[in-house]
């Protein structure tokens, strides 16, 4: 795959004096890039942060309320601007219908002109109907406070029938259109999540739509050993043939390439002791020419801080990492995890099951090493125990998965095609076997 160099602006910014009669403060080399200015965070679009925002996981006051720790988003929207983050993407359903606001509450403290909006048409439940997705679309506008929306995407396409069942027959597309004539939508795309055929129905419609940009999964896990049925390599390649802007979600799977099993977690350190494992992902999708923009859904400020080392005077992968990775990707396998990215789509259970956390303790427990192999294995009867009582104290005992009937209601709502109850029967029963030992 060729690669070009990331679009810099030279010059560094000017050194501020200390104290009189103060010795300078030591900074680390971390600190040193977070000292930065915007015009060293990396550009493949001229004008656009390579790292956008993802506001599906802002910070919560309170997880059951679901609350926004709105003076936390604050200040992580002003460390990113300060630093050349200037996408935000949000959508209406996100965070219990309240990221959009929460985003703007940040962003209307700085010129319009100074930041873009990324928004959704979040339409997903039937009875489709015209009405519904213009109303989604007209509260974006007033939860913004805004005139226009730079990205206005359709919302998780799996193919030409979903398109035409929620955006044709209901003519919202027609309207969007409209509205991107009129000026009010900047750039109209898509959100794939489905199929390789659905892909390729969707990328065909580019002469009919055009398409001002796609929006893909894309990580070195799914580059060439995707989960469900298309590679991110075949949906960039076409992207590029189209010369179509590609903006990125998932580049941590997830957050499971965060925080890889122990001997994945060796090999990387192994090459780049001082980076963080979440780093190589980053590092990975930045490497490709025909990304606009690398969204990241960053809950703390050192998520952040860690991605703008990443991404501020950013240093492409080299040949010989290219080929680590693939290595990483075909060991990822050899782990026995579910491949759910926490996006909380499948939510709320209308059995009160909590799905992504059942889903989490399993992953996070498979990831430590923690995951009880068998009886057989050291120190069993502690492991199990242990992993017994972690479970209990992470779900509550009526939101576990055995209280899952199979009635499939969250199977059309996972963007990853989960067989959910196939994978909480899969869970329930292997919990059943370390309750009565039988492993």
């Amino acid at each position: 795959m060729d690669r070009r160099s990331f679009l810099k602006v030279s010059g560094l910014a000017a050194a501020s004096v200390g104290l009189a009669g103060c010795a300078p403060k030591q900074r680390s080399a971390a600190e040193d890039k977070q000292a930065l200015g915007p015009e060293h965070m990396a550009q493949n679009f001229p004008g656009i942060g390579l790292l956008g925002f993802g506001a599906m996981r802002w910070p919560l006051l309170d997880d059951e309320s679901g609350e926004i720790d709105q003076e936390a988003v604050n200040e992580m929207v002003d460390y990113a601007m300060a630093h050349g983050v200037n996408y935000y993407d949000t959508a209406p359903v996100y965070l219990r219908g309240k990221s959009e606001r929460a985003t703007a509450i940040a962003l209307l403290r700085y010129p319009r002109d100074s930041y873009f909006i990324a928004t959704k048409c979040s339409n997903f439940r039937g009875p489709y109907s015209f009405e519904q997705g213009r109303d989604l679309y007209l509260k974006s506008f007033e939860n913004f406070e805004t005139d226009h929306i730079d990205y206005y995407l359709l919302h998780s396409i799996s193919g030409y029938a979903a398109l035409k069942a929620r955006f044709l027959d209901t003519g919202l597309l027609d309207y969007f259109l409209k509205e991107r004539e009129a000026g009010r939508i900047r750039n109209l795309g898509f959100s794939f999540h489905g199929p390789g055929e659905g892909f390729d129905e969707l990328v065909a419609l580019h002469d009919k739509y055009h398409w001002d940009f796609v929006q893909i999964q894309m990580n070195y896990s799914d580059w060439k050993h995707a989960t469900r049925d298309v590679d991110a390599v075949h949906m960039y390649d076409k992207l590029t043939e189209l010369n179509i802007p590609i903006v990125l979600m998932e580049p941590l799977l997830g957050g499971r390439l965060a925080s890889q099993p122990a001997p994945i977690t060796d090999m990387l350190k192994a090459e780049r002791p001082d980076k963080s494992v979440a780093s190589w992902a980053f590092r990975f999708v930045g490497s490709f020419p025909q990304i606009m923009c690398v969204l990241s859904g960053m809950t703390r400020m050192e998520h952040l801080k860690d991605n703008l080392e990443t991404y501020l005077d950013f240093e492409p992968l080299s040949e010989a990492e290219f080929r680590l990775l693939e290595e990483v990707a075909i060991r990822m396998n050899e782990y026995p995890q579910v491949n759910c990215t926490d996006c909380k789509y499948c939510m709320p259970c209308p059995y009160g099951i909590d799905i992504p956390g059942i889903f989490r303790f399993y992953n996070d427990n498979v990831r430590a090493g923690t995951y009880v192999v068998s009886s057989e294995q050291k120190n069993y009867a502690k492991a199990r125990k242990k992993y017994l009582l972690e479970y209990n104290k992470a779900i509550p005992t009526l939101r576990q998965a055995d209280h899952c009937i199979g009635c499939g209601e969250c199977l059309s709502a996972c963007p990853q095609r989960i067989d959910i109850p196939t994978q909480l029967r899969r869970i329930d029963e292997y919990i059943e076997a370390l309750k009565q030992e039988k492993l």
